[in-house]
């Protein structure tokens, strides 16, 4: 049989420890899981953001050229037909409407929550 004093000088973790650690954890990730969600969104919401400044851009050095404005859109990965050297990312869409003297644009991200929306008329980012 083994003795109580046997018993205090063996090594290793008790069962309420490993739960009190395992709790710990689920603690943690609960805090960080939600946390994860959002940066994730506000990710796609910035990459959709930076794909419309870059069609306004776009339509600018075309007007530039040409002296007219060019209706385009686009969705998922790859270069807009009409504006050349404006890549669009592969979760946005991205549509331009051209009016005389100046056009408008919205971008969204498949994995967003916001809708960006550009008018040149009245300065730009809405």
């Amino acid at each position: 049989m083994t003795t109580l004093k046997a018993l205090r000088e063996t090594k290793g973790f008790t069962l309420i420890e490993l739960l009190v650690v395992v709790a710990i954890i689920g603690i943690l990730a609960a805090i960080a899981i939600p946390q994860f969600t959002a940066y994730r969104q506000r990710g796609f919401d910035a990459r959709a953001n930076s794909d419309l400044r870059n069609a306004a851009t776009g339509e600018e050095a075309y007007y530039a050229t040409f002296q007219v404005y060019k209706t385009d859109s686009k969705t998922g990965p790859g270069t807009m037909s009409l504006l050349p050297g404006v890549s669009v990312s592969d979760t946005v869409t991205v549509s331009m409407t051209a009016a005389t003297g100046s056009f408008t644009g919205t971008a969204k991200s498949t994995g967003g929550t916001k809708t960006f929306s550009w008018n040149s008329a009245n300065g730009g980012m809405q």
